[in-house]
């Protein structure tokens, strides 16, 4: 039955218009984007099959070009639309941590560096800088590493430190295993920078590891 023939208030537009994005699952929302179907399929089903095959929303959207356009039902154009969607989503994060607001709540750091270090292949340290409102200054990447992890140097997390003026930062890396959980390394790597940087009086407010769809926090585990 086509989507047009569903029910109004079941119509992944309507229900939108309706209840708000947050009632739609995750292959209503995919449904909107793609906006057709293949034959025998409603663009929901389509999302669906898409979902199923792919791993979720994180295997579609990580998927290479090649293997999506090449899906029935998607193709360039809507892969472009796919691509453009989690870009907006992205920038729209950045720029409330961007725009000189302090942050509102831990949260708010959660979202913005699991965003930006979650489908990172290899391990990435980073750094947020913050003035002494807690207002942010800067996002920097600063240490790659392979799939087992980065060298870190804490000299150069000071350097850079000085260089933004910063009052505080939060510390974060990914863990490309997918698993959040703070490694012994991760701990003597923490308390060597939280020292360093205590030296030029640079509190470091947190450390945020990042799995796949959890973040471990050093400050609500009390290991700063």
């Amino acid at each position: 039955m086509p989507i047009t023939d569903w029910p109004e208030g079941e119509r992944p537009r309507e229900k939108l218009l309706e209840r708000g994005p947050g009632a739609l699952s995750d292959a209503e929302l995919l449904a909107l984007f793609l906006h057709t179907g293949v034959r025998g399929k409603t663009a929901v089903d389509l999302a669906r099959e898409l979902l199923a095959d792919l791993g979720g929303l994180r295997g579609l959207l990580e998927a290479e070009a090649s293997e999506l356009c090449a899906r029935p039902g998607v193709g360039r154009a809507k892969y472009a639309l796919l691509r453009a969607a989690l870009e907006v989503g992205q920038r729209h994060l950045e720029a409330r941590l961007a725009r000189g607001d302090a942050l509102a709540s831990p949260e708010d750091a959660r979202r913005f560096v699991t965003r930006r270090l979650r489908h990172q292949p290899r391990e990435v340290f980073a750094c947020l800088f913050l003035d002494n409102r807690h207002r942010v200054i800067v996002f920097e990447e600063l240490f790659f590493g392979t799939i087992d992890g980065a060298t870190v140097h804490p000299r150069e997390v000071v350097r850079r430190a000085l260089a933004h003026n910063a009052a505080a930062l939060i510390l974060a890396h990914n863990h490309p295993s997918g698993v959040a959980e703070p490694s012994r390394a991760d701990e003597l790597v923490t308390r060597r920078l939280r020292d360093a940087l205590a030296l030029v009086d640079v509190r470091v407010l947190d450390h945020l590891v990042v799995g796949d769809g959890e973040v471990a926090s050093f400050a609500e585990r009390g290991l700063l």
